[in-house]
């Protein structure tokens, strides 16, 4: 599975913007699909979740600010950012962790990343 993400980009802070990542075949399974961040000299960071029934997770300093979302039968995960600030600035990866009976034969597949820069 290749996952492509797309609209990152710079924006004021304040601005909104959305990011959308695309699986190239649908997942049968149940699975989850995410964004996780990365900031120039900081580890990657889980930004938000969501699983195949829509349960949703996010990250304490995005939470009221950032929606994800999915749609099953596009292979989509979308990641609606508002109310941005400096500190939302990084690389933004999408994630999808496609589930096993076992979660030893759990699969994990990245995007490539999409720049997202906040001014201030």
């Amino acid at each position: 599975v290749q996952l492509q993400a797309s609209g990152g980009g710079l924006v004021q802070s304040g601005g909104s913007l959305r990011l959308s990542c695309t699986a190239s075949r649908r997942v049968s399974s149940r699975s989850i699909m995410g964004w996780y961040r990365q900031a120039p000299g900081k580890q990657r960071e889980l930004v938000a979740t969501i699983t195949t029934d829509d349960n949703t997770n996010y990250a304490d300093s995005v939470k009221g600010r950032f929606t994800i979302s999915r749609d099953n039968a596009e292979n989509t995960v979308v990641l609606q950012m508002s109310s941005l600030r400096p500190e939302d600035t990084a690389v933004y990866y999408c994630k999808l962790q496609v589930l096993a009976l076992s979660p030893k034969y759990d699969r994990e597949y990245w995007g490539q990343g999409t720049q997202v820069t906040v001014s201030s």
